[in-house]
């Protein structure tokens, strides 16, 4: 769990968390079982509604059929979607969540913690498409099944998609290279692998919260509301030493809804309007990062961090 985020709390968008799920990557497209469900289009607050001919319905593959094509981009598995969703079980026909009120989510393709029915019926689909997908509970919440949203460990999980857009991110930040000021951290940054930060010497760290682009990318600038994906690494100032960077965890990208409070208060400030394809170094003192309970066992309530933050895409 990265040590950005607030709390899981924090990150806790009921559909987002319903998306994170385990199991094989397999799937059929060819639509066969969902004859017996039906969706009938709602306005733009309700959204659409589907209804179960007889339950329990099941599948034992993941089955998906577009319901209505869309005329934009085709969409690859390494893109971050905006999507609005309704998810309902199958075993009871009622519905458990939708966006449509709430407002569209982000998802990352490219995530493999992400449902595999998801990851494998979306890859190849146009933006503006229209998706029934049926999956087995290998494919969605797994023998575990979803209290929340009240799905037993063998019910099949319903969705109905609508792809907003897609956008293809970055593989590292891209721009115009910015000279650090003097007196703050240098920054090497291996192909691949966490940024190495170090401290400059016998200097106290800065008491309010610094910014420092050392990329100005080129890309449209970030603003409250988008969901960002991002690498990073996280150092602390006393002694240089890494406490999390998300290059170690390759296939897993970062993304977070920017000015939500999904992760510290320095992040959500230091990365508004910022270019994408930016790198950027924030340098963040206790009170507009974890505060005086620190973030234990690495970061204590004294601890000022340092990150080298990569914006790789925004939607």
């Amino acid at each position: 769990m990265t040590r950005v985020r607030t709390s899981l709390a924090a990150a806790a968008m009921t559909l987002a968390l319903a998306l994170t799920g385990c199991g094989s990557e397999s799937a059929s497209t060819d639509g066969q079982n969902l004859s017996a469900i039906s969706v009938k289009d709602g306005d733009a607050k309700s959204g659409p509604t589907l209804s179960v001919g007889t339950t329990p319905f099941s599948v034992t593959e993941t089955t998906s059929k577009v319901l209505k094509e869309g005329t934009g981009a085709v969409v690859t598995d390494k893109d971050l979607l905006t999507i609005n969703a309704v998810i309902a079980n199958g075993t009871s026909g009622a519905t458990a969540d939708s966006t449509y009120a709430s407002g569209a989510v982000a998802i990352d393709l490219s995530d493999t913690n992400l449902f595999p029915a998801m990851r494998k019926s979306l890859t190849g689909v146009k933006v503006g498409s229209r998706l029934l997908i049926a999956a087995p509970p290998a494919d969605a919440f797994g023998d575990a099944g979803n209290e929340q949203l009240k799905f037993a460990k063998g019910d099949t999980v319903l969705f109905i998609i609508d792809v907003v857009s897609a956008v293809t991110p970055l593989k590292v930040a891209e721009g115009t290279a910015v000279a650090s000021k003097k007196g703050l951290p240098t920054v090497e940054m291996p192909a691949g692998k966490p940024a190495k930060i170090t401290m400059p010497k016998g200097a106290k760290p800065p008491t309010t919260l610094v910014v420092q682009p050392l990329i100005t990318g080129k890309g449209a600038k970030t603003k409250a509301g988008q969901t960002l994906r991002v690498d990073y690494t996280g150092a602390l100032w006393k002694d240089g030493s890494v406490f999390d960077s998300s290059l170690n965890r390759p296939g897993e990208p970062f993304s977070f809804t920017l000015g939500q409070g999904q992760v510290i208060k320095g992040w959500d400030t230091g990365l508004t309007g910022l270019p994408v394809g930016s790198r950027v170094m924030l340098i963040i003192p206790p009170a507009v990062g974890y505060g005086a309970a620190g973030s234990p066992p690495k970061i204590s309530g004294t601890d000022t961090l340092v990150f080298v933050v990569d914006i790789l895409a925004a939607s």
